[in-house]
Protein backbone atom coordinates (compact mmCIF):
# COMPACT_ATOMS: atom_id res chain seq x y z
CA UNK A 1 0.00 0.00 0.00
CA UNK A 2 1.19 3.61 -0.74
CA UNK A 3 3.14 5.16 1.85
CA UNK A 4 1.04 8.65 1.21
CA UNK A 5 -2.33 6.81 1.54
CA UNK A 6 -4.03 8.35 4.95
CA UNK A 7 -7.04 6.42 4.57
CA UNK A 8 -7.53 3.03 5.15
CA UNK A 9 -11.32 0.77 4.84
CA UNK A 10 -11.76 -3.00 4.71
CA UNK A 11 -14.05 -4.96 2.75
CA UNK A 12 -16.10 -6.55 5.74
CA UNK A 13 -18.89 -5.80 8.39
CA UNK A 14 -16.72 -6.85 11.09
CA UNK A 15 -15.52 -4.50 14.15
CA UNK A 16 -11.66 -5.24 14.98
CA UNK A 17 -11.51 -3.30 17.85
CA UNK A 18 -8.23 -0.80 18.39
CA UNK A 19 -5.62 -2.13 21.05
CA UNK A 20 -7.40 -1.58 24.92
CA UNK A 21 -5.66 -1.84 27.84
CA UNK A 22 -9.24 -2.93 29.59
CA UNK A 23 -8.67 -7.32 29.24
CA UNK A 24 -5.30 -7.02 31.01
CA UNK A 25 -6.93 -4.99 33.47
CA UNK A 26 -9.58 -7.05 34.08
CA UNK A 27 -8.20 -10.40 34.12
CA UNK A 28 -5.44 -8.73 36.88
CA UNK A 29 -8.34 -7.01 39.12
CA UNK A 30 -10.40 -10.38 38.61
CA UNK A 31 -7.44 -12.37 40.40
CA UNK A 32 -6.38 -10.01 42.85
CA UNK A 33 -10.94 -10.25 43.75
CA UNK A 34 -10.00 -13.83 44.06
CA UNK A 35 -6.98 -13.36 45.61
CA UNK A 36 -8.26 -11.43 48.13
CA UNK A 37 -10.61 -13.57 49.22
CA UNK A 38 -8.54 -16.56 49.79
CA UNK A 39 -7.14 -14.40 52.41
CA UNK A 40 -9.42 -12.40 53.74
CA UNK A 41 -11.48 -16.20 54.42
CA UNK A 42 -8.35 -17.60 56.15
CA UNK A 43 -7.87 -14.16 58.06
CA UNK A 44 -4.46 -12.83 56.60
CA UNK A 45 -3.00 -9.53 57.22
CA UNK A 46 -4.57 -7.05 54.71
CA UNK A 47 -7.12 -9.81 53.40
CA UNK A 48 -10.11 -7.11 53.49
CA UNK A 49 -7.86 -4.56 51.90
CA UNK A 50 -7.05 -6.84 48.84
CA UNK A 51 -10.80 -8.04 48.68
CA UNK A 52 -11.85 -4.64 48.82
CA UNK A 53 -9.52 -2.99 46.18
CA UNK A 54 -10.05 -6.29 43.88
CA UNK A 55 -13.72 -5.93 43.97
CA UNK A 56 -13.15 -1.77 42.93
CA UNK A 57 -10.45 -2.70 39.98
CA UNK A 58 -13.07 -5.07 38.57
CA UNK A 59 -16.41 -2.93 38.40
CA UNK A 60 -14.00 0.46 37.49
CA UNK A 61 -12.87 -2.12 34.20
CA UNK A 62 -16.26 -2.87 33.99
CA UNK A 63 -17.39 0.34 33.55
CA UNK A 64 -14.86 1.98 31.26
CA UNK A 65 -14.98 -1.36 29.05
CA UNK A 66 -18.86 -1.12 28.93
CA UNK A 67 -18.61 2.86 28.44
CA UNK A 68 -16.07 2.14 25.25
CA UNK A 69 -18.56 -0.52 23.72
CA UNK A 70 -21.34 1.96 23.79
CA UNK A 71 -19.17 4.35 22.19
CA UNK A 72 -17.91 1.99 19.57
CA UNK A 73 -21.79 1.17 18.99
CA UNK A 74 -23.66 4.37 19.20
CA UNK A 75 -21.14 7.06 17.92
CA UNK A 76 -19.07 5.51 15.87
CA UNK A 77 -21.48 3.34 14.00
CA UNK A 78 -19.02 -0.22 14.49
CA UNK A 79 -21.66 -2.29 15.03
CA UNK A 80 -23.49 -3.63 11.97
CA UNK A 81 -25.87 -6.51 11.57
CA UNK A 82 -22.84 -9.09 11.60
CA UNK A 83 -21.66 -7.34 14.77
CA UNK A 84 -24.86 -7.25 16.63
CA UNK A 85 -25.58 -10.74 15.76
CA UNK A 86 -22.42 -12.05 17.57
CA UNK A 87 -23.09 -10.17 20.21
CA UNK A 88 -26.37 -11.63 20.51
CA UNK A 89 -25.09 -15.09 20.67
CA UNK A 90 -22.29 -14.12 23.41
CA UNK A 91 -24.95 -13.03 25.33
CA UNK A 92 -27.18 -16.09 24.71
CA UNK A 93 -24.18 -18.56 25.56
CA UNK A 94 -23.19 -16.33 29.03
CA UNK A 95 -27.19 -17.09 29.91
CA UNK A 96 -26.17 -20.54 29.52
CA UNK A 97 -23.88 -20.71 31.68
CA UNK A 98 -25.54 -19.15 34.47
CA UNK A 99 -28.36 -21.65 33.82
CA UNK A 100 -25.92 -24.19 34.47
CA UNK A 101 -24.53 -22.01 37.58
CA UNK A 102 -28.06 -22.40 39.42
CA UNK A 103 -28.47 -26.05 38.07
CA UNK A 104 -25.72 -26.66 40.34
CA UNK A 105 -27.60 -24.78 43.18
CA UNK A 106 -30.51 -26.98 42.15
CA UNK A 107 -28.56 -30.33 42.39
CA UNK A 108 -27.62 -29.79 45.97
CA UNK A 109 -30.96 -28.98 47.05
CA UNK A 110 -32.39 -32.10 45.45
CA UNK A 111 -29.77 -34.04 46.12
CA UNK A 112 -30.28 -33.53 50.46
CA UNK A 113 -34.00 -33.47 50.10
CA UNK A 114 -34.92 -36.32 48.03
CA UNK A 115 -32.69 -38.76 50.26
CA UNK A 116 -32.24 -36.55 53.84
CA UNK A 117 -29.57 -38.59 55.47
CA UNK A 118 -30.03 -39.94 59.11
CA UNK A 119 -27.46 -37.02 60.10
CA UNK A 120 -30.91 -34.21 59.87
CA UNK A 121 -33.20 -36.46 61.10
CA UNK A 122 -34.35 -38.59 57.77
CA UNK A 123 -37.00 -35.81 57.14
CA UNK A 124 -36.89 -32.80 55.01
CA UNK A 125 -36.70 -29.92 55.65
CA UNK A 126 -34.49 -30.51 59.16
CA UNK A 127 -35.79 -30.98 62.36
CA UNK A 128 -34.97 -27.20 63.97
CA UNK A 129 -35.54 -25.42 60.56
CA UNK A 130 -38.58 -22.87 61.32
CA UNK A 131 -39.01 -22.74 56.61
CA UNK A 132 -40.24 -19.23 55.37
CA UNK A 133 -44.14 -19.62 54.25
CA UNK A 134 -44.29 -19.46 50.82
CA UNK A 135 -47.64 -17.83 50.68
CA UNK A 136 -46.36 -14.78 52.16
CA UNK A 137 -43.13 -12.61 51.25
CA UNK A 138 -41.77 -15.04 48.79
CA UNK A 139 -45.28 -15.58 46.78
CA UNK A 140 -45.39 -11.82 47.10
CA UNK A 141 -41.78 -11.33 45.22
CA UNK A 142 -43.16 -13.89 42.25
CA UNK A 143 -45.75 -11.67 41.42
CA UNK A 144 -43.65 -8.68 41.30
CA UNK A 145 -41.26 -10.18 39.09
CA UNK A 146 -43.76 -11.54 37.18
CA UNK A 147 -45.07 -8.26 36.54
CA UNK A 148 -41.90 -7.15 35.83
CA UNK A 149 -41.51 -9.31 33.33
CA UNK A 150 -44.61 -7.84 31.45
CA UNK A 151 -43.28 -3.94 31.76
CA UNK A 152 -39.53 -4.69 30.19
CA UNK A 153 -41.65 -6.58 27.61
CA UNK A 154 -43.98 -3.53 27.05
CA UNK A 155 -40.67 -1.62 27.01
CA UNK A 156 -39.44 -3.78 24.28
CA UNK A 157 -42.42 -3.14 21.88
CA UNK A 158 -42.24 0.59 22.94
CA UNK A 159 -39.03 0.53 21.75
CA UNK A 160 -39.48 -1.49 18.12
CA UNK A 161 -42.54 0.67 17.44
CA UNK A 162 -40.64 3.60 18.72
CA UNK A 163 -42.46 4.85 21.33
CA UNK A 164 -39.68 6.83 23.52
CA UNK A 165 -42.15 7.89 26.08
CA UNK A 166 -43.82 4.61 26.74
CA UNK A 167 -40.80 2.80 26.73
CA UNK A 168 -39.36 4.92 29.27
CA UNK A 169 -42.07 5.12 31.56
CA UNK A 170 -42.21 0.98 31.23
CA UNK A 171 -38.43 0.79 31.91
CA UNK A 172 -38.79 2.77 35.12
CA UNK A 173 -41.45 0.56 36.05
CA UNK A 174 -39.09 -2.49 35.87
CA UNK A 175 -36.60 -0.89 37.24
CA UNK A 176 -38.64 0.35 40.11
CA UNK A 177 -40.40 -3.70 40.68
CA UNK A 178 -36.15 -5.00 40.90
CA UNK A 179 -35.41 -2.44 43.61
CA UNK A 180 -38.74 -3.48 45.25
CA UNK A 181 -38.16 -7.46 45.28
CA UNK A 182 -33.82 -6.61 46.63
CA UNK A 183 -35.32 -4.61 49.43
CA UNK A 184 -38.22 -7.52 50.35
CA UNK A 185 -35.48 -10.42 50.33
CA UNK A 186 -33.55 -8.46 52.55
CA UNK A 187 -36.25 -7.77 55.17
CA UNK A 188 -37.03 -11.85 54.86
CA UNK A 189 -33.18 -12.41 55.39
CA UNK A 190 -33.39 -9.93 58.17
CA UNK A 191 -36.45 -12.12 60.08
CA UNK A 192 -35.08 -15.76 59.23
CA UNK A 193 -34.64 -18.02 62.52
CA UNK A 194 -32.10 -20.16 60.38
CA UNK A 195 -28.26 -19.01 58.66
CA UNK A 196 -25.86 -20.27 55.95
CA UNK A 197 -24.60 -22.07 58.93
CA UNK A 198 -27.72 -24.10 59.70
CA UNK A 199 -26.57 -27.00 58.15
CA UNK A 200 -27.60 -28.59 54.11
CA UNK A 201 -31.15 -26.77 54.20
CA UNK A 202 -29.37 -23.21 55.14
CA UNK A 203 -26.56 -23.68 53.09
CA UNK A 204 -28.41 -24.54 49.60
CA UNK A 205 -31.39 -21.79 50.54
CA UNK A 206 -28.57 -19.25 51.46
CA UNK A 207 -26.66 -20.09 48.05
CA UNK A 208 -29.81 -20.38 45.91
CA UNK A 209 -31.73 -16.88 46.79
CA UNK A 210 -28.94 -15.19 47.69
CA UNK A 211 -26.94 -15.88 44.41
CA UNK A 212 -30.60 -15.11 42.89
CA UNK A 213 -30.13 -12.12 44.67
CA UNK A 214 -27.27 -11.10 43.22
CA UNK A 215 -28.31 -11.54 39.99
CA UNK A 216 -31.23 -9.20 40.68
CA UNK A 217 -29.20 -6.80 41.35
CA UNK A 218 -26.67 -6.97 38.65
CA UNK A 219 -29.90 -7.09 36.42
CA UNK A 220 -31.33 -3.68 37.93
CA UNK A 221 -28.07 -2.02 37.38
CA UNK A 222 -27.87 -3.02 33.43
CA UNK A 223 -31.42 -1.64 33.34
CA UNK A 224 -30.85 1.66 34.89
CA UNK A 225 -27.89 1.62 32.23
CA UNK A 226 -30.42 1.22 29.46
CA UNK A 227 -32.99 3.49 31.01
CA UNK A 228 -30.34 5.91 30.92
CA UNK A 229 -29.17 4.91 27.33
CA UNK A 230 -32.77 5.23 26.36
CA UNK A 231 -33.03 8.94 27.75
CA UNK A 232 -30.51 9.80 25.97
CA UNK A 233 -32.14 8.69 22.78
CA UNK A 234 -29.15 5.78 21.94
CA UNK A 235 -31.67 3.13 21.09
CA UNK A 236 -33.87 2.79 17.88
CA UNK A 237 -35.69 0.46 16.52
CA UNK A 238 -33.32 -0.99 14.61
CA UNK A 239 -30.43 -1.21 16.75
CA UNK A 240 -30.99 -1.71 20.34
CA UNK A 241 -28.92 -5.00 21.30
CA UNK A 242 -27.68 -3.24 24.31
CA UNK A 243 -31.38 -3.37 25.79
CA UNK A 244 -32.08 -6.74 24.33
CA UNK A 245 -29.45 -8.37 26.54
CA UNK A 246 -30.64 -6.44 29.64
CA UNK A 247 -34.13 -7.86 28.83
CA UNK A 248 -33.26 -11.57 27.98
CA UNK A 249 -31.18 -11.19 31.22
CA UNK A 250 -34.10 -10.11 33.22
CA UNK A 251 -36.28 -12.98 31.66
CA UNK A 252 -33.62 -14.94 32.70
CA UNK A 253 -33.92 -13.88 36.20
CA UNK A 254 -37.42 -14.19 36.31
CA UNK A 255 -37.52 -18.04 35.37
CA UNK A 256 -35.22 -18.50 37.94
CA UNK A 257 -36.83 -17.14 40.49
CA UNK A 258 -40.20 -18.93 39.66
CA UNK A 259 -37.72 -22.80 39.97
CA UNK A 260 -36.93 -21.44 43.12
CA UNK A 261 -39.81 -20.37 44.67
CA UNK A 262 -41.67 -23.63 42.99
CA UNK A 263 -38.68 -25.98 44.40
CA UNK A 264 -37.56 -24.03 47.46
CA UNK A 265 -40.27 -22.34 49.12
CA UNK A 266 -42.98 -24.19 48.40
CA UNK A 267 -41.98 -28.22 47.56
CA UNK A 268 -39.23 -27.85 49.84
CA UNK A 269 -41.38 -26.23 52.77
CA UNK A 270 -44.43 -28.70 52.26
CA UNK A 271 -44.04 -30.25 55.56
CA UNK A 272 -44.66 -27.03 57.15
CA UNK A 273 -47.50 -25.72 55.72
Amino acid sequence: MDNNTKFYSHRHPYHLVDVSPWPILGASSALLLAVGGVMYMHSYNYGSFVLSFGFVMVLYTMIVWWRDVIRESTFEGHHTTVVQTGLKYGMILFISTEVMFFFAFFWAFFGASLSPTVEIGSIWPPKGIDVFKPWQVPLLNTLILLLSGITITWAHHAILYNRRRSAIRALFFTVLLGAIFTCLQVMEYLEATFTIADGIYGTTFYMATGFHGIHVLIGTTFLIVCLIRLRSSHFTSKHHVGFEAAAWYWHFVDVVWLFLYVSIYWWGGAPYL
